[in-house]
């Protein structure tokens, strides 16, 4: 997948401007695709000259006028195609699980506290998935919200980056564990 794809994707509920669509790559795109603010706006502008996203520019008074994007007929018409494309597995890469890898050749004291931070990080998007969960679902139970919701893609995926940040911090306390045992002298957790 490309990025384009995943701004496609943002942009198909609302009208948003490049700041925005940063702060949504920061919170609920965050869940399957990471973005730098300034790649979000290169692609931004190369969307915008290959006509998938038509911007508009929107004068403020008080602050600095800004641009608005919203997906065109041929965006939406690219986002299908690879929506129906086969998907490519994915695949897991991660500096920490190197970190474990060449755990026994350093002092595990450092990567115990990498996983203990990973951890925390894990925590916290866990309580802003389950939170955004709850905001989606608009009240509703979510056994109604999915048989009954509008659009229930950003909600799914959502759930996807949850059951991801569980299993991570799963792993993490796991791995901590067996660490820390080691590095204590006793059996493995």
């Amino acid at each position: 997948m490309a990025l384009r794809h995943a701004v496609l994707a943002a942009l198909l509920d609302e009208e948003l401007s490049g700041y925005q669509l940063a702060k949504s790559f920061d919170l609920g795109v965050a869940n399957f695709w990471h973005a730098q603010p300034q790649q979000v706006y290169a692609e931004l502008a190369r969307l915008e000259a290959d006509g998938l996203v038509a911007g508009r520019e929107v004068v403020q008074e008080s602050r600095p006028n800004k641009r608005l994007f919203k997906l065109t007929g041929e965006g939406l018409a690219e986002l299908e195609r690879f929506a129906v494309a086969p998907a490519k597995p994915s695949m897991l890469r991660d500096d920490l699980a190197v970190k474990v890898q060449a755990g026994d050749l350093v002092d595990t004291g450092q990567v115990i506290g990498q996983l203990r931070e990973r951890a925390d990080f894990a925590r916290a998007k866990i309580e802003l998935f389950e939170s955004l969960l709850v905001k989606l679902r608009g009240g509703r139970s979510e056994e109604e919200f999915l048989r009954e919701g509008e659009r229930i893609g950003p909600y799914l995926t959502c759930l996807g980056g949850l059951v991801f940040e569980r299993g991570y911090l799963q792993w993490c306390e796991r791995i901590t564990g067996i660490l820390q045992a080691r590095r204590d002298g006793g059996a493995a957790r």
